[in-house]
């Protein structure tokens, strides 16, 4: 069992070392790192907040998403998006539409497999974004290692059409329910971003569970001040 940890670890770190060399994103890919998993029946109410940090200010964002399963293996959940820029102002910024598909059961290959398929559409311009990708996780007794990597095409007439891609990686150790401590990476085109986060999870009758997370990330690549705080809840019923 151990040899077979130690392989599948190999493989994993091969991964992470491996994306850079793929990787093209020119905008912040600090947010969520998404999970494998779609429990049948599940509804979601969910908000997230990202707060970017730089010399030049901060950009605020927020969004709140409503969803659910669809069958045994996928569930689908819109967002709405709100931002505040440097000038203070905030405002609904994106709508999004965000479908996840387990691949496979949980626990029946050497790691679990799942994928996500994401689209975006500016509020007041003609902006379209889509994204899809794999995301991947891998448990080691306690701990667990989580990957998502994903491919971005933008286009419309008030953005440059471009493919970027993006890469995000969490370890993570089940210390409580309530408090599970982690390492989180953040990979993009001229941005190295790692930092602590922490994840929490209390349980209530049946599937109606809360989680929250937070992660505090240091951009490494460049002398220049690049901070991000990402917070999210998520309320399962």
């Amino acid at each position: 069992m151990k040899a077979i940890n130690l392989f599948a670890a190999t493989v994993l770190i091969g991964f992470c070392l491996l994306i850079p060399k793929l990787v093209y994103a020119d905008g912040i890919v600090v947010d969520k790192v998404y999970h494998p998993y779609v429990l049948p029946f599940e509804r979601e109410l969910e908000w997230r907040l990202v707060s970017h940090q730089t010399d030049s200010g901060n950009i605020l964002a927020q969004r709140v998403g409503l969803g659910g399963a669809i069958n045994d293996t996928m569930a689908l959940e819109g967002y709405i998006v709100g931002e505040r820029d440097d000038n203070g102002d905030f405002g609904l910024q994106a709508y999004e539409l965000e479908l996840r598909w387990q691949l496979i059961e949980q626990g029946r290959l050497w790691a679990d497999w799942g994928a996500l398929f994401e689209f975006e559409k500016q509020h007041d311009a003609d902006a379209y974004e889509a994204t899809s990708g794999f995301v991947i996780e891998k448990e080691f007794g306690r701990a667990s290692l989580t990957m998502n990597a994903f491919l971005v095409y933008e286009w419309g007439q008030d953005i440059e059409n471009e493919w970027e891609s993006e890469f995000r990686a969490q370890y993570r150790y089940r210390y409580l329910s309530a408090f599970q401590p982690a390492v989180e990476v953040y990979l993009g085109e001229d941005f190295v971003g790692i930092g602590p986060g922490f994840i929490g999870l209390h349980r209530f009758d049946g599937q109606k569970q809360l989680k929250w997370e937070a992660g505090f990330i240091t951009e490494i690549s460049q002398s220049e001040k690049n901070h991000s705080f990402r917070m999210a809840l998520e309320f399962e019923f």
